[in-house]
């Protein structure tokens, strides 16, 4: 496939508004890249114009499945107006293409696709079987990731490549990450007979005091270090001369594999159940998002394979085995396969990912469709 054509996938991509919740377009769009060349799909369709994509390449004969997986969605645009180019149009200007979505993660889902197409024209078919896995709604929730995890699609795969914006940087360990809300209920009264009634902003403030030093004692974990945690939205009071009689924040914590995600909501239920007991106030915990930890060992042969393909083809840049405290949706699959490998390789620019004038560069796209390609066939050779 010659260069114009590969812009031409990523560049379409970018023009689809697929911000969390509309990732349809996509799944029916990658759906065709693949029906032209023979390759049936599953597309797994759910909500109003939401989509999961499954897909299959390989000869099979080597039982071992490489999955290549990516998400759909974007996060949205709050004010288009603030951006130098139109996060829809997918402008190129010298090495760089501008869009939403351009380096998180559009660039490495069409690579990965393009990389499948491209040894399907040239009858260079894995021995074994990669799994392509588009999902929807990584961005937030990952409801398409979960769902393919109780469908079992995880269930098989020896390996997995996330391709994620590392800047082509192999990362084989993160951290989880698990979102919470605290309820706080309390007993409304006038402010000029505060002892009538009970703050509930003061159960919060309780909370929040507690959780500064919660996780002190937890192990540092050899890949990810210490838990990191913080109080990052609060909500009391409608009134100024009103104590409230409900108050609510939430909190996110980054679990690791030495101090896990069932260890973090046992301590944090722990605390509330101690303060509840100290109190006139309740607490109550509720978890919202629930990503665990994933960690391949450093020496581990897939790691290591994918970053010799990596230093051979980024001859721009070193190549370096990372960990990060970002999550992916393999915090999702790894639940439902906890023994396979990963590893998270994309290309640029991870430090552009939402923000405004995010951007890929067109070096570092064709770089990670090769990188892709050899780790198609070099997997099932290792």
């Amino acid at each position: 496939m010659e260069d114009k054509a590969r812009l031409k996938i990523l560049t379409d991509l970018i023009h689809l508004n697929s911000v969390n919740g509309n990732e349809a377009p996509v799944s029916a769009y990658l759906a065709k890249l693949f029906a032209s060349r023979g390759i049936k799909v599953r597309l797994d369709p759910f909500d109003d114009n939401r989509s999961d994509l499954i897909a299959e390449v390989g000869q099979g004969v080597d039982a071992r499945v490489l999955a290549f997986e990516g998400h759909q969605d974007t996060v949205a645009v709050p004010d288009s107006s603030q951006w130098t180019h139109d996060p829809f149009k997918a402008e190129i200007v010298g090495d760089k293409l501008y869009g939403r979505g351009s380096a998180d993660m559009k660039s490495g889902l069409a690579a990965q696709v393009i990389a499948l197409l491209e040894l399907i024209d040239t009858g260079q078919l894995p021995k074994g079987t990669v799994r392509f896995i588009a999902t929807a709604g990584e961005e937030y929730g990952a409801p398409g990731a979960y769902r393919l995890k109780d469908q079992g699609v995880a269930q098989g795969i020896s390996a997995m490549a996330v391709g994620e914006p590392t800047s082509g940087q192999v990362v084989y360990a993160h951290a989880g990450s698990l979102n919470y809300q605290i309820k706080s209920f309390g007993v409304a009264a006038h402010s000029s007979l505060p002892e009538k009634g009970v703050n509930a902003i003061t159960g919060l403030v309780a909370y929040i005091n507690a959780e500064q030093t919660l996780f002190d004692d937890a192990p540092n974990d050899p890949l990810l270090g210490t838990v990191r945690h913080s109080v990052t939205i609060l909500k009391a009071g409608d009134q100024v001369n009103t104590i409230p009689d409900y108050a609510e924040l939430y909190g996110n914590i980054r679990p690791t594999k030495a101090f896990g995600n069932q260890q973090v909501i046992d301590r944090i239920q722990a605390k509330i159940a101690q303060l509840n007991a100290q109190s006139q106030g309740k607490l109550e915990f509720k978890l919202i998002h629930n990503f665990y930890p994933v960690a391949t060992a450093k020496d581990n042969a897939f790691v290591q394979l994918a970053a010799k393909i990596a230093r051979a083809t980024y001859q721009d840049r070193p190549v370096a085995l990372k960990t990060i405290n970002g999550a992916t949706d393999a915090s999702v699959f790894i639940q439902g396969n906890p023994k396979m490998a990963v590893v998270i390789l994309g290309a640029d620019a991870w430090d552009r990912a939402h923000q405004v004038d995010e951007y890929t560069t067109l070096t570092s796209f064709f770089a990670t469709i090769s990188i892709y390609k050899r780790l198609a066939i070099e997997y099932f050779e290792s």
